[in-house]
């Protein structure tokens, strides 16, 4: 999609009027970058209850803290708390396929607003929960709406962008996740159990109401049909006239005839080129989560009491304000760079991270003499790691999941690339806490060559996308040539 579109001008000169064909409209194609913003206050809010258990799990489980604890059965187990922070991903998993199901028949934006409930509910049973089995189905909504919003959210995004813009907007997931981890970094540690929620339960609220008045994609209404809708909407998110979108309105259009000439079923999911796009989106969401991102968060305090710095009470904040830094960057680099450099670096930077940690935690399991002296290790290793997954594992998969497939096949294929990565997160969150602390070290060895393997595979197969149209991708993979690498 191209991001200029062009008007005819009438001009006067003199008594005549001569028509200039060519007058560039530039519109305001900051609005898209507001629009993606607000739609992504919802995935913030989920960051905000998939940190939640980080403050929350000691408040739970501390015999000491049962005044501050709304339980009434005495403190958590370490079972019980394990399971309160693995059972969002089985949330996560069924989420998807709604979510796949309400943006294919009432709108991208409908079923972005409908995630709402279940966020809302989770709350609600947070608030008045007072028993673990309360807290565990609330965190079962909330991860329903975390699969919901992960499949639909990138796919909002991307088809409001323009084509020069469409990996930036994609980018924002990262962003907007880690401003909810940051916030309830911030707060859970020092506010009450009952604050926390209802600072949870107000962002879920703000974020609904300003969405509510968010357009609905252009493409789905051209899917359904209605060529004067679309045009409506594009005008709101590139705030131009309809003559200043019917260029742009005539490609999107061009794209949508073509994918409904097909009928996609399950089945062409695992087809030609479909099928391309499947894999490479499958081994990209496995990247992100073999790199062991929630292994290292989950270890995130031993790590820093391993350095023998005394600032464990405040190594989540510190490490959630990198994260929304370092996600910051992604943005502004993804559409110059492109996706495949910055996956490039993420992949090698995540893995020299890893191997510092497995090296230092084998030495201290030795009891060698030079891990004194050493202790800044972990720290250094811990933000490198960070930093780099910011850059390219943690948004990407997504953002480049969302360009890949033809618009008839997304909604069938991204809820199966979703389900799958929250299936691994569920794995890998209830295997690696199983590992002895003395044999930490192996984990994040293989974290290590998780993250090599995928170096080689970003390299070697994963196509290029920044600059190119939908309909260019898609020849892409397919095998033929590439026009151009701008709409």
């Amino acid at each position: 999609m191209a991001d200029r579109n062009y008007v005819y001008d009438p001009v006067s000169t003199g008594n005549t009027v001569q028509q200039q064909p060519y007058r560039m409209e530039q519109g305001q194609l900051w609005r898209q970058y507001i629009i993606a913003g607000i739609a992504n206050l919802a995935i913030a809010s989920t960051g905000y209850c998939m940190g939640w258990t980080s403050p929350i799990s000691p408040l739970l489980s501390n015999p000491n803290r049962t005044d501050e604890s709304p339980l009434t059965n005495g403190p958590a187990s370490s079972n019980e708390i394990a399971w309160m922070g693995s059972v969002l991903n089985i949330g996560a998993i069924l989420g998807p396929f709604i979510g796949g199901f309400l943006s294919s028949n009432v709108g991208r934006k409908w079923g972005l607003l409908a995630s709402f409930i279940p966020l809302v509910v989770g709350w609600v049973l947070v608030i008045i929960g007072t028993s673990m089995w309360l807290l565990y189905i609330g965190r079962v909504c909330w991860g329903i709406a975390v699969g919901m919003l992960f499949t639909i959210g990138p796919m909002y995004c991307a088809e409001i962008a323009t084509t020069d813009s469409r990996g930036a907007l994609g980018s924002f997931l990262q962003l907007f996740i880690t401003f909810g981890f940051l916030f309830v970094y911030g707060v859970g540690p020092y506010a009450p159990y009952n604050v926390v929620a209802f600072l949870g339960l107000g962002v879920v609220v703000v974020a609904a109401v300003l969405f509510f008045f968010m357009p609905e994609t252009p493409t789905y209404y051209l899917l359904k049909g209605n060529r004067d809708a679309a045009a409506e909407s594009l005008m709101k998110i590139r705030g131009r006239s309809r003559a200043g979108v019917e260029a742009e309105l005539s490609m999107i259009a061009a794209d949508v005839d073509a994918s409904l000439e097909k009928t996609a079923t399950l089945s062409d999911v695992f087809k030609g080129s479909n099928f391309k796009a499947f894999y490479i989106s499958c081994t990209l969401v496995m990247a992100q989560q073999l790199c062991g991102i929630n292994a290292v968060l989950f270890y995130m305090t031993v790590i820093f009491e391993s350095s023998g710095l005394d600032i464990a009470d405040i190594a989540t904040i510190i490490i959630g304000a990198v994260q929304v830094v370092a996600s910051a960057i992604t943005p502004f680099a993804v559409d110059r760079l492109g996706r495949r450099i910055l996956l490039l670096i993420s992949t090698c930077g995540t893995a020299v991270g890893l191997a510092l940690l497995g090296m230092f935690f084998i030495l201290k399991s030795q009891g060698s003499d030079i891990v004194d002296s050493i202790s800044f290790l972990p720290i250094l290793a811990l933000v490198l790691f960070i930093i780099t997954y910011c850059w390219g594992l943690g948004p990407l998969p997504w953002a480049i999941m969302s360009e890949l497939f033809p618009i008839e096949v997304k909604t069938a294929a991204s809820p199966i690339v979703t389900a799958f990565c929250w299936i691994l997160s569920f794995i890998v969150t209830m295997l690696f806490p199983m590992i002895p602390e003395e044999l930490m070290y192996l984990g994040f060895f293989i974290f290590c060559v998780c993250c090599v393997c995928s170096f080689f595979f970003v390299l070697f197969v994963v196509p290029e996308t920044k600059g190119k149209s939908f309909q260019e991708i898609q020849e892409e993979l397919g095998g033929g040539k590439v026009k151009s690498g701008k709409a």
